[in-house]
């Protein structure tokens, strides 16, 4: 076994969506994935395979990732840490879950009242894990809910007990975001040390702590010698005050100070702010002028002293190169001025004139043409110049999200 490295597995997808006043399109979630390929990140949490909303798109996302839109990512589904779900899941054919139960007194307490005890969570959890690993999964991570509540003693039972019953990595949720640096890097040293496995790292931002956590929890991992397992989300969303944010912990990896970690996923942060603008324009959250690499503000300077010694040489106020990030997107739909867009209601005179403007070669145009319509009536929004070329590349796999349209014969008007 080589020197442990950090990877990333993101969380935009379940976590992210599941925020109150948000939310995605299922076309939306596929650009999600079709970015975390292009950033070169681990693993995608595409969602929930056992919610009926959610089996065409989880369909159309492992024919998309057979057809190799999404690069290496692997693509996994999240469970309730019970056989039920599991069993409904598996047809889908995913090969990778991360299953969920709460570990915490509180949570057993107040939470299940009573219908399950410790014996009972673990029950549950070795049941859903064996299911999924006879379901040929080839990796399952068990997430201990409130894991940050949950005393040293049982979240190591529960991680042993995950591990005999097939389980890869146990998650360490800090489901209400208490969690602080020192301690939950001696946590995950000490479990990821007598678990003798990998620990992820589940930070919420309640204290504003989310990124800063993420980091010293796989610090405390690579101290046990295990390989750091991240969640993150982009431009940090989440429930409440949201999760951590992929790209700062990333740069927190490449950039931070006496940080001496390997990553080892392929990242390519020439696609971040292509990726953050895409989703704060999707979710229709404007991002903060401060936010991290991609906010307006990032690399701006005005007062004398810092523009001065910036206009010498951008290191003397900034810690990495913005060139590093990716241009901004210059989308044909955000054009000032007279623009003819494709989409919903518009016909293939625009549609061709579009395609033909962006340079997208366009093999299937019926149905390429239908999917932009059908696209567009999902999101509401016009649609960006990264989704036209994922449509016009993937037509076929891109109908299964339209159970029904996928075989010609469908006209629109």
């Amino acid at each position: 076994m080589g020197m442990p490295r950090v990877h990333f597995l993101d969380v935009t997808n379940r976590d992210g969506v599941q925020t109150a006043r948000t939310g995605l399109s299922k076309f939306g979630k596929t650009m999600v994935n079709f970015y975390l390929g292009r950033l070169g990140v681990a693993q995608s949490e595409i969602g929930f395979p056992f919610l009926f909303h959610e089996v065409p798109y989880v369909r159309a996302q492992v024919a998309l990732a057979e057809a190799g839109a999404f690069g290496a990512l692997r693509l996994s589904g999240w469970c309730r840490g019970v056989p039920e779900d599991v069993e409904r899941a598996a047809p889908l054919g995913l090969k990778h879950y991360n299953l969920s139960i709460s570990t915490s007194d509180y949570m057993i307490q107040n939470k299940f009242r009573g219908r399950l005890d410790r014996a009972a969570v673990i029950r549950e959890m070795t049941a859903a894990v064996r299911a999924a690993k006879a379901a040929g999964a080839l990796t399952v991570g068990v997430n201990a809910e409130d894991g940050s509540r949950t005393d040293d003693g049982f979240l190591l039972e529960f991680a042993l007990a995950a591990k005999e019953a097939g389980a890869d990595r146990v998650r360490y949720c800090d489901t209400i975001g208490g969690d602080t640096p020192g301690r939950i890097r001696e946590r995950f040293a000490r479990l990821a040390s007598a678990a003798a496995m990998p620990v992820e790292t589940h930070c919420h931002n309640d204290l504003g702590m989310a990124v800063a956590n993420s980091v010293s929890g796989a610090l405390g991992d690579l101290d046990a010698g295990q390989d750091a397992w991240i969640n993150t989300c982009v431009n940090g969303v989440g429930e409440r005050s949201g999760n951590a944010d992929l790209l700062s912990t990333v740069l927190a990896f490449r950039h931070g100070f006496g940080l001496e970690a390997e990553i080892g996923d392929p990242l390519d942060l020439s696609w971040a702010r292509r990726f953050g603008l895409w989703a704060s324009y999707a979710l229709g959250q404007p991002l903060p002028y401060n936010q991290v690499g991609v906010g307006r503000n990032a690399f701006a300077h005005e007062s004398g002293i810092h523009a001065d010694g910036a206009l010498k040489d951008h290191g003397n106020y900034e810690l990495y190169d913005e060139a590093s990030l990716g241009p901004f997107p210059e989308d044909w739909h955000a054009r000032p001025g007279r623009v003819v867009l494709t989409g919903e209601y518009g016909g293939k005179a625009g549609f061709r004139h579009v395609m033909d403007g962006l340079g997208v070669e366009v093999r299937d145009e019926d149905l390429t043409f239908r999917l932009v319509q059908l696209c567009n009536a999902m999101t509401g929004r016009p649609l960006t110049d990264d989704e036209l070329r994922l449509v016009a590349a993937h037509p076929r796999e891109l109908s299964l999200l339209f159970p029904g349209y996928e075989s010609p014969g469908y006209e629109c008007p």
